[in-house]
């Protein structure tokens, strides 16, 4: 068997696109990965396109070679988006060899530690305030939060995570300074009316959701040390599941997470054990989040065991597609030190005609992949039918 061609896709998901790498075999096997290019990725695509090359007829299912190999060849710029087109590639890799062999990727880590996953709803009322762009539900005013807790729980979840959303002036918004938009951009200082809005909203989505519901929060890279801590004293009156916090300082989140009462989760922007080592070494965190897409599924299940042996939890992370959601339920599967899994609901009309199987969900937890390999596949009719838009 050998490697044919390699070929990335792109579909229009609002308010960015869907991306997905399809590797075909000369014997016509197809392995699928999901990447995203649109979010801080751009150049993913051109990347994979050079690394190519390297891969062309090629064994597929030797993906540690061919792994080790593209980090070789691109040892002085690891990480960033380099790191994100060497892991489409080994995932799909690893698609097409469980294809091959006819069994789920998880029978090749071991078999699954467990038969059902639970969920937690990403992006809670997040995406919901851009809801006119995605053609779901809007969120405008607290009471739409407690509306919305109120849906959560209908649909079984037990668990949502949410971000700093700023619904009280009459100008709703996603307070995403971190990333170069809107308030609080370039210092990351929480005013006061940010830490107002932020426990009028945690406050809005405990009286829709329920005293039993979880609720965790995600301050990305929205603040410095202070402005995290800050926030977390906020936010300690309601019994958080965890708070999220992205730094490149694992001593200030070791501070931080000593100070708060408030389990800490961090990681998603790291690439491999080399990036994660001194973060666990730190004791930095309570909860390891690991990025299957950016890390590739073989490197994560790596990560996964190393936080174990620093007696830490881990979560994926997944703001991605159904293709996504099933290549970070077998990393879910596979993995004893599983806390949550991350998924989201809210996603444009047709993300479903987009893939061959969509998730099985039922009370809040996705039933293991069927099939082989990650289980789903892409719809390329419907991709073609749905276009790329722009440059996000």
């Amino acid at each position: 068997m050998k490697i044919d061609r390699i070929e990335s896709l792109h579909a229009n998901g609002a308010w960015r696109n869907f991306d997905f790498l399809k590797i075909t075999t000369d014997n016509g096997i197809v392995g699928w990965s999901e990447y995203n290019e649109s979010f801080g990725g751009q150049g993913i695509s051109s990347l994979i396109e050079h690394l190519a090359p390297l891969l062309i007829g090629q064994d597929p299912r030797k993906y540690e070679a061919h792994t080790a190999m593209m980090y070789a060849r691109r040892r002085t710029a690891t990480g960033g988006a380099i790191h994100q087109a060497m892991a489409a590639i080994e995932n799909a890799l690893i698609d097409i060899k469980a294809r091959a062999l006819g069994i789920p990727v998880y029978e090749l880590f071991g078999g699954p530690t467990r038969e059902k996953i639970r969920l937690y709803w990403s992006h809670c009322g997040t995406y919901r305030v851009w809801g006119e762009k995605m053609q779901i539900p809007v969120v405008r005013t607290y009471d739409d939060v407690v509306k919305l807790g109120k849906e959560v729980a209908a649909k079984g979840y037990s668990a949502l995570k949410t971000n700093v959303l700023l619904l009280n002036d009459n100008n709703p918004r996603v307070r995403n300074a971190g990333f170069g938009k809107g308030d609080g951009y370039p210092d990351l200082n929480p005013d006061r009316y940010v830490l107002k809005a932020m426990r009028e909203e945690l406050a809005a989505f405990r009286e829709g959701a329920g005293k039993d519901m979880d609720i965790l929060v995600d301050l990305n890279f929205n603040f410095k040390t202070e402005g995290f801590m800050q926030m977390a004293y906020a936010m300690e009156p309601f019994d958080l599941f965890w708070v999220e916090i992205d730094t490149r300082d694992a001593k200030a989140l070791r501070y931080i997470r000593d100070k708060t009462k408030i389990p800490v989760a961090s990681l998603e922007c790291l690439y491999g054990r080399r990036d994660y080592r001194p973060y666990f070494e730190n004791a930095s965190v309570d909860v390891c989040i690991i990025d299957v897409p950016w890390n590739g599924f073989a490197e994560s299940v790596k990560i996964a065991s190393m936080a174990e042996a620093f007696e830490m939890n881990v979560a994926p992370h997944n703001f991605y597609g159904h293709l996504s959601t099933f290549m970070s339920a077998h990393l879910s599967a596979v993995v004893p030190n599983l806390r949550i899994m991350e998924i989201d609901p809210d996603q444009v009309p047709w993300q479903d005609d987009l893939f061959t199987v969509k998730p099985n969900i039922k009370d809040g937890y996705m039933s293991l992949p069927e099939g082989p390999g990650w289980g789903t596949a892409v719809n390329e009719a419907a991709v073609k039918a749905h276009p790329p838009k722009g440059d996000w």
